[in-house]
């Protein structure tokens, strides 16, 4: 009898495990034919029995089983009062973030650094320029600064025109520099990542800049000081 049941115990294993994979299958596909421009990471069942969680670049949406419906928004344990989906996302940016890669980032780092943060940033925004015009105080408090571009106005702009010829030239990090300041850049084009970084902004949904993520994906909108960011950080990371 124990071996009938034990038999029957891995039979539904087995079953539940098919269906699950023919599930992502269809999400996949669905996905693909609907939006061949999006690329699909990880598919795994949400907390809804029916409903599945789906990584898309930096963002998480939700998709039915036979992936005809999906659903943007955050789930939410009512009872625990906890947003489910934003504890995902910081391991989604995280990701996404990595895989970018650093060489892809225009960076600042300091002699010994404790953090490190990456910045959407606005050439032509006030408080980008403010918070580059203290990047020593950054430098100081030990946070290490990864650039990317997220000129608002969006491609074609003078502010897209300048993160090109920013990163186009032969030392970007004084370029940037200099183009917060207010110069403008001499024009330079050649390979860049600015349409990269403006993807993953929309993925991260940037509302505007500065817009700060930590190592561990979490989000910091709009300008901080550095010791107030350092604090934040350290908080962050359980040395307070």
């Amino acid at each position: 009898m124990k071996k009938v049941i034990k038999i029957a115990a891995v039979s539904l294993l087995g079953l539940a495990f098919s269906v699950a994979h023919a599930d992502e299958n269809a999400i996949r596909q669905a996905l693909g034919k609907a939006m061949p421009s999006v690329t699909v990471g990880a598919v795994k069942p949400s907390e809804i029995s029916g409903l599945y969680e789906v990584t898309v670049g930096g963002n998480i949406v939700y998709v039915s089983d036979d992936g005809k419906y999906l659903i943007q928004g955050h789930l939410v344990d009512v009872a625990a009062r906890t947003d489910l989906t934003e504890e995902k996302l910081g391991g989604a940016r995280k990701q996404a973030l990595e895989k970018l890669g650093q060489d892809k980032m225009i960076v600042f780092k300091p002699k010994t650094s404790k953090y490190t943060v990456s910045i959407f940033t606005d050439i032509d925004c006030g408080y980008c320029r403010k918070l580059h015009s203290e990047i020593d105080q950054y430098m100081a408090e030990g946070i290490t600064v990864q650039y990317l571009f997220f000129p608002r106005a969006g491609k074609g702009s003078d502010s897209y025109h300048k993160a090109v010829s920013v990163w186009c030239a032969d030392d970007r990090k004084a370029a940037l520099t200099a183009a917060k300041k207010g110069d403008t850049p001499p024009a330079k084009t050649c390979v860049n990542p600015v349409d990269e970084h403006m993807q993953l902004a929309e993925d991260f949904e940037v509302k505007g800049t500065p817009m700060i993520v930590t190592e561990k994906g979490n989000i910091f909108p709009g300008y901080l000081p550095a010791k107030q960011l350092a604090e934040a950080l350290a908080d962050e990371q359980g040395k307070k």
